[in-house]
């Protein structure tokens, strides 16, 4: 199981929020380049990264800050905010990036995704699912949709999709614990390889979500504040990756 650190990006800085919203901002960092760095001298083969701003206003607002992040680490990034349109993922990958994530617009546009994939190959491409009560937030998390989290899996399974970044955003920068249940249920319902996210808090959670055949993990608030230690969580975890 990869443990993926993560490094969400606002007005330049690096911050977490909780359960999504905007208005409960916590900013740990000023240079999310050095929270790179440290995350990639800690062990970590993977980084999540997620520019905010982009999430909420549909653009490539930290792009530079991803270019340099890029630059000063030498281990793969996946990306996602703002990514709306083919342009923002070539622009995306252009930075050197190893895979864009594809969130509201896997909603609102399917056909994006099939398009991406076509153009880009499959190994680039990763669709974000936030869901709150089973169904899929959109617009920075700030909007709720119709769709099933498990409905809109198998819609992107059949367009080529391997990977899903699924994310409970009740549980989202709570410290309160992956939604276990929901996570295993879209990995049985689908079998595609599946990135847990979402109120990560202590090593016992990383434990949970080892069982239930989870291709990964995205840890970030428990790192920032010091409850996981990322060297001994991917020592424990991350073994054969």
């Amino acid at each position: 199981m990869r443990i993926y650190p993560a490094i969400d990006i606002k007005d330049g800085k690096c911050v977490r929020l909780s359960q999504g919203r905007f208005d409960k901002v916590t900013v740990y960092n000023e240079n999310p380049v050095e929270v790179a760095k440290a995350w990639k001298n800690a062990g970590a083969s993977y980084i999540h990264l997620v520019d905010l701003d982009g999430a909420l206003l549909g653009n490539q607002a930290n792009k530079e800050v991803i270019r340099e992040i890029v630059k000063a680490v030498n281990i793969p990034i996946q990306t996602g905010g703002g990514i709306r349109n083919l342009e923002a993922i070539q622009e995306r990958l252009s930075l050197g990036v190893a895979r864009v994530i594809i969130g509201t617009a896997a909603v609102k546009n399917p056909e994006l995704v099939k398009e991406a994939i076509d153009l880009f190959g499959a190994d680039k491409i990763v669709v974000g699912i936030d869901a709150k009560d089973g169904k899929v937030a959109v617009e920075g998390w700030e909007e709720l949709s119709s769709v099933s989290a498990v409905d809109l899996a198998l819609q992107m399974k059949k367009m080529g999709v391997r990977t899903i970044v699924y994310t409970d955003i009740s549980k989202d920068g709570m410290l309160s614990g992956l939604n276990i249940q929901a996570t295993k249920e879209l990995i049985d319902a689908t079998g595609m390889d599946i990135i847990a996210s979402g109120g990560v808090a202590s090593l016992t959670d990383l434990e949970k979500v080892s069982k239930i055949n989870a291709e990964g993990v995205i840890i970030g608030k428990a790192l920032y504040q010091g409850s996981i230690d990322l060297k001994e969580a991917i020592s424990l975890y991350e073994g054969g990756c």
